[in-house]
């Protein structure tokens, strides 16, 4: 029996299969809108099957790219070989996927509770609580999911690790908690270098695909890792409402895939290093950062391979000192977003979490940095400089911020 190939082999030649027989190296971009029909019956036939979420007929058609397409295709094989799924289902946007999933099994499956396990990010929390899918939501603890369960629940959503404080969840132990009620697991901070929900029971494996997957800040889409019975289900709500991710899109996130490892380990490291500096600070007040408690509970020991590269920090200051630390670092660039080969510093409560109701929402303090593929010294050095730019004295900021983000929650 030949051995399971490493994932580092995995990221660089899933979804090449049929390369050879093209004849052709490098990854083919397929930009066609449309695909000529044999006959009129099995141009019927391939499109029945694609629009209700099978997949393009041997002796049939791909008939029109809203409904296949082999360059997505392509990516979405070596998405889920590396997640250890059956299949994968690529979108325009994370959010554009998370949507797809709310109503495949929401309202679509007669089942309009969702049980949601925050933190979460800000859009999905956003999403959840708006009502404009049709959905109840119940947000809770990762402990109280079994208690949430209703006979209409068909969903439970988790990050882990949670945006935006990496807050650690045992995903084992929520699909526990969840019996028969299908969870899906954001995975985009972890990617699946560090850990495939899949393996641990979860139904589903999100990704913001936007981050680390495509890697370079150039390209926008979500993709589901699944079973290939969820998969039908998620392609039928692509077909039906667009939501297709672009053909030059896949190729640059499949392109990605391949130095994924090598960009998470390098990233990670230097994230390490930086909590480092950050605990020693007295301009931050507190470092978010797997691991720090020295894994009490041993979930990361049982779920994950690494920690990653993401950090939050609260600074001692409040809201005036991280504020001053965005607009005066010059090698991380003040931006949303995170997961690419340059750092970013983002205050999560004035952008991606906005939205969320204030309980819920992190704090006027805090930042979130994604780190890059930079040199840590120089990123260190940049966060040094940072920091001495903040003012002394009274958080004079904040409690104008928090009463502008208490009216929008």
């Amino acid at each position: 029996m030949t051995a399971p190939l490493h994932p580092d082999t995995v990221a660089v030649h899933a979804g090449r299969s049929d390369l050879e027989d093209l004849g052709v190296h490098a990854l083919p971009i397929d930009l066609s809108t449309m695909n000529p029909l044999p006959d009129i019956e099995r141009g019927g036939d391939s499109y029945e099957a694609m629009a209700t979420g099978g997949r393009p007929p041997a002796d049939g058609s791909m008939v029109y790219a809203r409904l296949w397409n082999p360059t997505v295709a392509r990516f979405e094989e070596a998405l889920a070989e590396l997640e250890h799924a059956e299949a994968s289902v690529a979108f325009a946007s994370g959010m554009a996927a998370m949507t797809a999933v709310i109503l495949a099994h929401g309202p679509a499956a007669g089942k309009p509770h969702v049980i949601a396990v925050r933190p979460l990010y800000g859009g999905t929390d956003h999403l959840l609580g708006s009502g404009l899918l049709g959905v109840e939501t119940t947000y809770c603890h990762s402990d109280e999911v079994a208690a949430s369960i209703r006979p209409d629940t068909g969903l439970i959503v988790l990050e882990t690790p949670a945006n935006p404080t990496l807050d650690i969840a045992d995903i084992a132990a929520v699909v526990a908690q969840a019996g028969d009620v299908p969870v899906i697991v954001d995975n985009t901070f972890a990617t699946p270098v560090l850990q495939n929900p899949v393996d641990l029971g979860a139904a589903m494996s999100l990704h913001s695909a936007t981050k680390y997957l495509g890697g370079h800040g150039d390209v926008i889409a979500g993709v589901v890792a699944c079973s290939e019975q969820t998969a039908e289900a998620l392609r039928r709500v692509r077909a039906v409402t667009g939501g297709l991710l672009h053909p030059l899109g896949a190729y640059l996130l499949h392109r990605g895939l391949t130095t994924l490892p090598v960009r998470m380990r390098a990233q990670q490291e230097t994230a390490r290093r930086i909590v480092q500096w950050l605990i020693d600070r007295p301009e931050v007040a507190e470092v978010f950062y797997p691991g720090l408690d020295g894994d009490p509970r041993g979930i990361l020991e049982r779920q994950m391979r690494g920690t990653g590269a993401m950090i939050a920090m609260r600074m001692q200051g409040g809201y005036a000192a991280a504020s001053a630390v965005t607009n005066a670092t010059s090698l991380f660039t003040h931006a949303v977003s995170l997961g690419g080969v340059d750092s970013l510093i983002q205050h999560p409560a004035a952008l991606t979490h906005r939205p969320v109701p204030a309980e819920a929402r992190p704090g006027a303090d805090v930042l979130r940095l994604s780190i890059g593929l930079e040199n840590a010294d120089d990123l260190i050095a940049d966060l040094a400089q940072a920091f001495a730019a903040v003012p002394q004295g009274a958080d004079a900021g904040a409690a104008a911020l928090e009463e502008e983000l208490h009216s929008v929650g």
